[in-house]
């Protein structure tokens, strides 16, 4: 019984928030992060899609528009490998097809030849999209943001958390793959 008066004070008033994936408090703050994680995720890809959108009048997910301003990063040619790296993806594929989108788009150029020479980096048009995207940035959230007492140390401290969990996640996923259940017929 003490074990669930304790979970109903952590969960608050009236609210329970066990689920399958969390019955000990621990596990609740797991799940709960986990779960805020996921919807601040999809919102910051909103976000992202919706600024673009404000500075051209073209169709580019989230990802895709991450994936324009990394090869805007301090303005020099990145492979696919390096945009993989860069965005902890592997999932090449998806990389090749929104780097296609983009060229399409007449945002980014891509250079060279052969597996290991290709680079790709933002053409004029890329450079004052989102040079335009990011004064639109900061008139709309950096000033946004900048209003938060201390968010400067809150979100200096989210990004040192989210590059743990990083690291977390990619080492219990290297076990669980190590580890996996082979189907039997």
């Amino acid at each position: 019984m003490a074990h669930k008066k304790k979970l109903e004070e952590k969960s608050g008033e009236g609210l329970d928030r066990r689920w399958h994936l969390a019955n000990t408090p621990f596990e609740i703050e797991v799940t709960e992060a986990e779960y805020s994680l996921m919807r601040a995720y999809e919102g910051f890809g909103r976000w992202q899609q919706e600024c673009l959108g404000s500075v051209i009048d073209h169709a580019l997910s989230g990802p895709e528009n991450a994936l324009l301003h990394i090869i805007r990063m301090h303005d020099r040619p990145k492979s696919i490998k390096d945009l993989a790296w860069m965005t902890n993806r592997d999932d090449i594929p998806n990389i090749q097809y929104s780097l296609r989108k983009l060229i399409k788009a007449g945002l980014v150029r891509r250079s060279g030849s052969g597996r290991a020479g290709v680079t790709y980096m933002a053409s004029e048009r890329g450079v004052d999209v989102t040079d335009h995207y990011a004064k639109l940035r900061k008139t709309l959230l950096v000033q946004a943001l900048s209003n938060v007492p201390d968010f400067d140390t809150r979100l200096s401290e989210a990004a040192r958390t989210f590059e743990l969990l990083t690291g977390i996640y990619e080492q219990v996923a290297r076990i669980a793959a190590t580890h996996r259940r082979v189907k039997r017929d």
